[in-house]
């Protein structure tokens, strides 16, 4: 496709296929950090000097927040594609959703690892201090309120809106909108109460970029045949 600009024919950039990738990086390091979180850090303040001194936990915890960055880049990319099969049937009303849940989530997401971050850099500075004190509680239900609370139910409109569009415009598979739907309910209503169930939303990203990735392999495999 090309476009004419100052008299000039300039082609149109095209989203690489690599991009629809980009939900299924994010899925993992998403899943992988939630869980390498549950499982490493502790959450009485008592035993926060002893997790200090167990290196394999506290590194494992390290590893799960400094993926959350690359999470969230990898998440910019998935919005990309998504808006890149919405293409001109975009409704600006779910689209303004869409945007500003997607663009939320990932900025609640930053910000509960900085906490996290800051959290055990306090706690490695004066373990005995923080250990005693009501600042572990704080960090760690800020942290988890942020994720949990905040951060997952931001996604959970994002996958509201997102779903609602794909259904007008079929760019996924109709299943899939309708399970996006379903998993946004349930996460709007529990995701602070049941454990682990925020691993719905990275697995319904991954599976939204398996098709993406397979439809835009399949649709630029019939143009070759055609001609062919």
């Amino acid at each position: 496709m090309k476009m004419k600009r100052d008299g000039r024919k300039v082609k149109a950039l095209r989203t690489p296929r690599s991009a629809a990738i980009a939900g299924m990086v994010f899925a993992v390091f998403l899943a992988t950090s939630i869980i390498l979180i549950r499982l490493s850090i502790a959450r009485n303040p008592a035993d926060a000097a002893v997790w200090l001194a167990q290196g394999g936990r506290r590194t494992l915890a390290l590893v799960a927040i400094n993926l959350i960055p690359f999470a969230g880049i990898a998440f910019l990319w998935f919005m990309g594609v998504i808006r890149d099969r919405m293409g001109e049937r975009e409704d600006k009303f779910f689209a303004t959703i869409f945007l500003g849940s997607g663009l939320l989530f990932v900025a609640l997401l930053f910000v509960s690892a900085a906490v996290a971050i800051g959290l055990i850099a306090m706690l490695k500075a004066a373990p005995l201090e923080t250990a005693q004190s009501q600042i572990w509680t704080l960090g760690y239900h800020t942290t988890f309120a942020l994720l949990n609370i905040f951060a997952i139910r931001m996604a959970a409109v994002f996958m509201l809106s997102t779903s609602t569009i794909a259904l007008r415009a079929s760019f996924i598979n109709r299943w899939l909108s309708y399970l996006g739907i379903v998993i946004a309910l349930i996460l709007l209503v529990a995701s602070d109460v049941v454990a682990y169930i925020n691993l719905l939303m990275p697995l319904w990203v991954f599976l939204v970029s398996a098709d993406v990735l397979i439809r835009s392999r399949r649709e630029r495999r019939e143009p070759a045949e055609s001609t062919g």
